[in-house]
């Protein structure tokens, strides 16, 4: 009698997306337990459809697929689909093809949404005026339905490929299996039950490999690259918590896969094309390259969703009750429009999208499978999603490719790579909170990761096993901490912490409130999970009328269509970097720089195009409702970053071949070639420029929809501030505790302590940057940019032979000769620069030190006119004596200083005082403007009123003042 049930279910799955099968052999197959089918050509268009990617496929196939039902243990033992070999080439969708699908589409959606109804109607209507005898009895539902929940489904050896351009990307994936565990994470035969309600499963993926290929004018690989993954095998865990038996989306979805070792290896050659995949996963994500017809497509297959009954057991139990063989056939076939493969197997991995049920929404199943009336429901509420990603170790490998000839003239070439980058990273973190449109999070982190050099770079043997430099020297880059002293606070609340609510039978809660979000989620927060690393990215939407809770989102959706007035959005990202220390010598810089270069070496297309400034003479002027609107609220994306306790140190250059790199980054192909790089000899003691900054914190908001907001504002005649205040970029850039000191390595690979010629300060930045500028031409007096830049006090203090150094550090790097760096460094300078700790000197050295206080620049621009002002408190330069080893006190002589009392200048003790500003409230040493008309024939015939013309036509001014 089970037969009857489950063989239309599996037999509607299989014919959706299989050409040319035959329905009789596949029956017959089932029904003795098992079914073998070979060399099945997929339904592409029917995958594409149902997926809503945009992607299209161009091939796919499988060799081998079978299928496995235990009739006699139904109740005890999963089905088994296998899946041998699965081919599928996937491409970007092209405008044309878009044009051609929304035109064949639009027309076919609206008959097949009217059909999709009336058959949904039809039902419902046969439910409610008959009852079948012979309707299943409760058990034989609960028993489809346990059956679903625990297939167990096999894919050996998947090969996915995507091609653009001259790229090409292949998965080959040996193994992976999806099955049903218990609350250990153990495989067994389960069931929804209450009051958990909870489905566990696991999809384990063996040897993974990921290769990234450039492929010649006809579609061929010459040179197959260096695979980027390899071989590596990761766990994923889902866990699917119901509100009710009857529930056929989960109301939690939780999927966290876990890698513990993972191993990229990229090629200058790789680097160009996997920026390009990762450029287009933003302009997916933003919408960048999808066009107006393809969203009027997605909008039409949303509908047809909607209007669609997709569910295995419920309806299907509905409509087979008291049916068998042909007519149940028949009914699966009817509901071939409204329930395909993917869905069941979203159904099985249960669906992260919501859809409503026309079919059953005026009745509920009772505990014998008989269906009630109830009263209808408001549409279902879109899930709350959690995906995460989590690895225990990461490393990423740089790699330097070189033609290379066999011995034979007849032999082909081969790519030979060589490693001169590694990246290791440890604690690795990457979460996404989403439920529906309203509410989207990311959060990334990492512990710790560090940076190494490996082997040579352009033709120096720096780091080769004949140049037997430490492995300190190697390491140029470390942040955070190490895994070890951490802990496991990167797996924290996810599936695999053993202290999370889902490993514990407790349902989990998540903060879906913008405010709660960032009360909870701080800076300090991320800085104690991670150490290195945390990003927090958060995007919210909501409708004006359900102010302060997260809206569904279809009202959302169908109000940011028809006004965006109604709907609220923000988006913030806030970015932490835990303290780290970065050596900038002639090993790194020269890899990085490389890097660069090789990313930068490609001609690709940008995926969207610049927003046009082209002023529309035809729009009209914005309603008073609109303004009104935006004068309550106007969203934007606003981007937080802070930088804690960075130390940079730059060395003296031991090579200098920045003319091979500079040249590509700056645009130009051709460079001149390193082959007679000179041999590397290190120079120690080596000496340093360290700066070290105890915080840096950059704030940065622009408009979210500027190509909206600027037309509405430019036409207002009066546009209050608060508008003209969001038509603009606005950056702040603060920086505490910064000084920098001089320092040597030694040949243990360790710094001295830094002989200070910078002491510490702070400082701070403000600029904003007028959007779309074109469009305020008829507004000349509308500033176009501001900046600020304030200097409480900045001191500088150095010896002769500090200034030697300091001259010698930059031209080493500025410089180039043949190759080769002269070094101006002897033992003589390097002694007098860094003294003995606990030794004084004989003769210690003169300091010449000026200090600058209370500096403020300010700099502003419009179309018609530039002015730049700013004002000097005190300025005060002079040298220091120190006093000898007989006692003597420091000596002081001034060279300038202002403001300054003079009446006593006459005097001898004037010279030997330290003379200081009479009070806070004294007048600035400096003050002045300058100002610089822009453009004036271009605004003669301008709508201007006489007093900008004048102020056109007058010169220059400029204003100068200089007091005390």
């Amino acid at each position: 009698m089970l037969e009857s049930y489950v063989t239309p279910i599996l037999m509607s799955y299989v014919n959706r997306y299989i050409k040319n099968l035959k329905p009789s052999d596949l029956q017959l197959s089932l029904w003795g337990g098992d079914v073998v089918l070979s060399k099945l050509e997929l339904k592409l268009d029917v995958l594409e459809e149902e997926l809503k990617l945009p992607f299209t496929f161009l091939s796919g196939q499988i060799h081998e697929l079978r299928i496995h039902v235990p009739w006699t243990k139904l109740g005890s033992e999963p089905v088994v689909i296998t899946i041998n070999t699965m081919e599928c080439i996937l491409k970007l969708k092209d405008d044309a093809h878009n044009e051609h699908e929304s035109c064949g589409s639009s027309s076919t959606t609206r008959s097949t949404t009217e059909s999709i109804k009336s058959a949904a109607k039809t039902r419902r209507i046969q439910q409610v005026t008959s009852i079948d005898p012979d309707l299943p009895p409760g058990y034989v539902k609960s028993l489809i339905r346990r059956v679903v929940n625990n297939v167990n489904i096999v894919v050996n050896n998947l090969i996915l490929k995507y091609v653009e351009d001259d790229i090409v990307l292949s998965v080959n994936i040996t193994s992976a299996e999806c099955y049903t565990v218990d609350e250990f994470w153990d495989r067994a035969f389960m069931d929804i039950l209450a009051p958990e309600l909870v489905l566990r499963k696991v999809i384990n993926f063996a040897d993974c490999t990921v290769c990234l290929d450039k492929r010649n004018a006809s579609g061929k690989i010459e040179f197959y690259q260096d695979p980027l993954l390899y071989k590596c095998s990761f766990c994923t865990r889902l866990h699917f918590t119901y509100d009710n038996l009857n529930s056929k989306i989960p109301s939690i979805i939780k999927i966290h896969a876990l890698v513990e070792s993972l191993k990229l290896s990229i090629t200058d050659q790789q680097l160009p094309m996997l920026i390009r995949i990762i450029q287009l996963g933003i302009a997916l994500y933003y919408g960048e390259i999808c066009s107006y017809k393809d969203v009027e497509v997605e909008e039409t297959n949303a509908n047809v969703k909607e209007a669609s009954i997709p569910q295995v057991c419920g309806e299907s139990d509905a409509g087979i009750q008291g049916q068998h063989g042909a007519d149940v056939q028949e009914f699966l076939q009817q509901q071939d429009d409204d329930q395909g493969w993917v869905s069941w197997a979203l159904s099985l991995v249960p669906a992260l999208v919501s859809y409503s049920d026309e079919g059953d929404e005026n009745f509920e199943v009772d505990e014998n499978g008989i269906k009630i009336n109830r009263l209808r429901s408001l549409p279902a509420k879109d899930p709350v999603v959690s995906v995460g990603f989590y690895c225990t170790k990461a490393t990423v490998t740089f790699k330097l490719t070189e033609m290379q000839t066999e011995s034979s003239y007849y032999s082909p070439q081969k790519v030979k790579s060589k490693e001169v980058l590694c990246w290791e990273q440890e604690g690795t973190t990457v979460e996404a909170l989403m439920m529906g449109e309203p509410f989207f999070d990311c959060q990334m982190g990492f512990v710790g990761c560090k940076a190494f050099c490996l082997k040579g770079i352009m033709g120096v043997k720096d780091f080769e096993e004949t140049a037997s430099r430490s492995e300190t020297e190697a390491c140029f880059f470390i942040c955070g901490e190490s895994l070890n002293s951490k802990g496991l606070t990167y797996l924290t609340n996810s599936l695999f912490d053993y202290r999370s609510p889902e490993n514990n039978g407790v349902r989990a809660e998540f903060i879906l409130d913008a405010a709660q979000h960032k009360e909870t989620y701080t800076e300090i927060a991320g800085v104690q999970r991670f150490g290195a690393f945390y990003m927090d990215y958060l995007y919210t939407m909501e409708c004006s009328a359900g102010k302060g809770s997260v809206s569904q989102p279809q009202d959302v959706s169908m109000n940011k269509k028809e006004d965006l007035s109604n709907v609220h959005e923000m988006s913030t990202k806030h970015l932490v970097i835990g303290s780290m220390e970065l050596r900038l010598d002639s090993s790194s810089v020269h890899r990085i720089l490389k890097m660069v270069a090789c990313g930068l070496n490609h001609e690709y297309e940008p995926y969207s195009k610049p927003i046009s400034e082209t002023e529309d003479e035809n729009r009209t002027l914005p309603r008073q409702e609109e303004v009104a609107a935006l004068e309550e609220y106007i969203p934007t994306r606003l981007t937080c970053i802070t930088v804690l306790k960075c130390t940079f140190t730059i060395t003296l250059a031991e090579f200098n071949l920045l003319d091979n790199l500079l040249p590509i980054i700056l645009g130009q192909k051709h460079s001149v070639p390193y082959l007679n790089a000179p041999p590397f000899h290190p120079l120690r003691p080596l000496p340093a420029l360290r700066v070290h900054v105890d915080k840096v914190s950059l704030e940065h908001s622009v408009p979210m929809f500027a190509g909206q907001l600027i037309p509405t504002v430019s036409h207002l005649n009066q546009p209050s501030d608060n508008l003209l205040h969001s038509c603009y970029v606005h950056s702040y850039v603060k920086i505490f505790g910064f000084q920098a000191g001089l320092t040597s390595l030694d040949t243990e690979g360790s710094f001295c302590s830094p002989a200070p010629v910078i002491p510490s300060f702070s400082t701070a930045f403000y600029g904003k940057f007028l959007q779309l500028p074109s469009y305020w031409l008829k507004r000349p007096f509308v500033t176009t940019s501001e900046c600020i830049f304030e200097l409480p006090s900045l001191t500088i203090q150095a010896t002769r032979a500090q200034t030697l150094m300091l001259q010698a550090i930059l031209q080493s790097w500025t410089h180039n000769q043949g190759g080769s760096v002269s070094l101006p460094v002897d033992e003589a300078l390097m002694k007098d620069i860094f003294r003995p700790s606990g030794v004084r000197s004989q003769n210690p050295l003169p300091t010449l030190e000026g200090s600058i206080q209370n500096v403020e620049l300010k700099y502003c621009s419009t179309s018609l006119v530039k002015c730049v002002s700013g004002t000097m408190g005190s300025i005060k330069a002079c040298a220091k004596a120190p006093g000898g080893s007989d006692g003597k006190k420091e000596k002081l002589i001034p060279l300038i200083q202002g403001p300054s009392d003079t009446r006593d200048l006459h005097k001898s003790k004037w010279l030997n005082e330290t003379r200081k500003p009479e009070s806070l409230l004294a007048p600035d040493l400096l003050a002045f403007t300058i100002q610089i008309p822009l453009q004036m024939n271009s605004y003669h015939n301008s709508d201007s009123d006489a007093t900008s013309q004048n102020a056109l036509h007058g010169p220059p001014v400029e204003v100068f003042e200089c007091l005390r």
